[in-house]
């Protein structure tokens, strides 16, 4: 087996300390996230500084020949798309490093090291919660945040509920940072239809929409009913796909376990 190790130089850490926590990642058992497909560790480095440490399962067999010779891999795509964001001038858990092993022709595992950064809320909890305190405020602010990041050509694929930590700074003041980086596009220009879209996996809520698209629309210098309008369809659009997929797996994992 093959190891591939970046770091970043401008972090206080080295490559040996970073082989050294991917060698013994299995007895690291601080878990943020446990999931059947990814997992999420933390670990102290030598500086005091908390890494998260992002594990992306291995691919399937036809993705194990194509990241290994024709795609970045998920670690590698988000090291590289947090330095990115960050030259933009928006907000990420800094990046440290990334790990692939890999053989001759075939992809293995891959880790992509970031540091921790904790906050208060992510946008779930606006959700999950309306009487969340100073909410409209947030979302407000989050709705100018994600009009930056359109404007500076950012369209997060991944624009969901838990992939947003939110950040009090100041008495009425939020900061927003992005995490799970791997998969998102970059454009000259995002045309409005882009930019509807990528409001769609936020919130099944219309309420929360009617303040979006309120505070967006003032942004972009469009009507509010307009905005609002596309911006509701979107979101109907990706819940009915979601509940489609949702079911289908449902009926799936019935029919096997009639087989069992």
């Amino acid at each position: 087996m093959t190891q591939k190790i970046v770091v970043n130089n401008n972090y206080q850490t080295t490559l040996t300390e970073i082989k050294s926590i991917i060698d013994n990642f299995d007895l690291i058992d601080d878990y943020i996230a446990k999931g059947t497909r990814n997992s999420i560790k933390k670990k102290t480095l030598k500086s005091g500084k908390i890494a998260t440490i992002k594990s992306f399962k291995i691919p399937n067999i036809v993705n194990k020949f194509v990241y290994r010779f024709f795609r970045k891999s998920k670690a590698e795509r988000s090291f590289l798309y947090a330095n990115k964001l960050i030259d933009l001038g928006f907000k990420t858990p800094t990046p440290i490093a990334y790990v692939e092993n890999f053989n001759t022709i075939s992809f293995l595992k891959s880790y992509y090291f970031c540091e921790l950064v904790t906050s208060e809320i992510t946008f779930r909890e606006l959700v999950l919660d309306i009487n969340y305190s100073n909410r409209n405020e947030i979302l407000k602010q989050f709705t100018k945040f994600t009009f930056d990041l359109h404007e500076a050509g950012i369209e997060f694929l991944d624009h969901s509920p838990g992939n947003t930590l939110i950040k009090q700074v100041g008495e009425n003041q939020y900061e927003f940072y992005l995490v799970d980086l791997n998969r998102m596009n970059f454009h000259n220009s995002m045309s409005f239809d882009i930019r509807m879209k990528n409001f769609s996996r936020l919130t099944p809520q219309k309420e929360m929409i009617e303040i979006m698209g309120k505070e967006y629309a003032k942004l972009i210098n469009k009507p509010e009913q307009e905005v609002i309008k596309e911006m509701w369809n979107k979101t109907q659009e990706f819940q009915q796909k979601f509940q489609t997929k949702q079911a289908r797996k449902k009926k799936l994992k019935a029919m096997i376990g009639k087989k069992q």
